[in-house]
């Protein structure tokens, strides 16, 4: 699934191309990209046409319009294979397009999902902490590319928990953005293995970690985003090229960038963990 870096691909190409532009129509073609809006696709279009696109924003993985009209949001979520397309109107329609927003100027902008996990629904936006979020995405915690990231709340918190230390990465109410690609990866940086209990490592430690996880997150924004397959693209239909400077993530048997031990892997959480034998020891039992 898209992580930080990939949403935040997507979320400057809608800003670029979509912010300003005003809804003219929108048609849905798949009711199961809009399961998440209660009152329908035909609800969403109706309340979408005419609205002018304010912003576009993002915390964590989590992805957002805003309009002219007070207090609501469209949140898109992208799943495994949602794509944001911006094509012009008269452009071939993909075969997988579920949502199409017709624009002013002549623009679409377009959503593409595959195997039809995510999809747009209408959310009242409230007040959290200075901020005006969705409401289903109000129980998120900012994540480390935040300007507002409290680095010292979020080692205590994280100090506060007895479970491994990869399994609290990646809770999105702990700290947002991080999956199972860059976690393995900022552990990797940091020398520290994913079963280490979160507790038991220093503050020094946590600190460093997340100063990895921003590190690793940052280069791959810079690269356009992890791309595995043709699933995850930016709006132009670009796929990032990230993949290639993963020092630990999906490189079993290949050797650490650091040291020269095979990477290995082992199970986790219902996935795949990767790290240096070397660098990163287990901890003892």
């Amino acid at each position: 699934m898209p992580e930080l870096p990939e949403v935040e691909v997507v979320r400057r190409g809608v800003a670029e191309h979509v912010v300003g532009h005003i809804v003219e129509s929108v048609l849905v073609k798949h009711p199961r990209s809009v399961r998440r809006h209660e009152l329908g696709g035909d609800d969403l279009a109706a309340r979408m046409t005419g609205l002018r696109v304010e912003s576009a924003c993002r915390r964590g993985k989590f992805l957002w319009l805003t309009f002219d009209e007070p207090d609501l949001a469209l949140v898109v979520h992208l799943g495994m294979s949602g794509q944001m397309l911006v094509q012009p109107g008269d452009a071939p329609l993909e075969k997988h397009a579920h949502i199409i927003a017709g624009l002013d100027g002549g623009t679409q902008l377009r959503f593409v999902d595959q195997r039809t996990f995510g999809g747009w629904a209408l959310n009242r936006l409230v007040a959290v902490d200075g901020d005006q979020l969705p409401e289903s995405v109000a129980h998120i915690a900012r994540d480390p590319l935040d300007p507002h990231f409290d680095t010292d709340a979020v080692v205590a918190r994280m100090r506060a928990k007895s479970s491994e230390i990869k399994r609290v990465l990646l809770d999105q109410a702990v700290v947002s953005g991080i999956g199972n690609i860059y976690a393995d990866e900022a552990l990797w940086r940091a020398g520290i293995h994913g079963e280490r209990t979160a507790a038991a490592l220093t503050k020094p430690a946590l600190r460093g970690l997340l100063g990895e996880v921003r590190a690793v997150m940052s280069a791959a924004l810079d690269a356009g985003g992890t791309s595995f397959d043709a699933l995850y693209v930016n709006v132009n239909g670009n796929s990032g090229y990230f993949e290639r400077s993963l020092a630990a993530y999906g490189r079993e048997d290949r050797p650490c960038r650091r040291c020269g031990a095979p990477i290995r892997r082992e199970k986790f959480m219902n996935r795949s963990s990767f790290s240096c034998p070397r660098c990163q020891p287990k901890p003892r039992r």
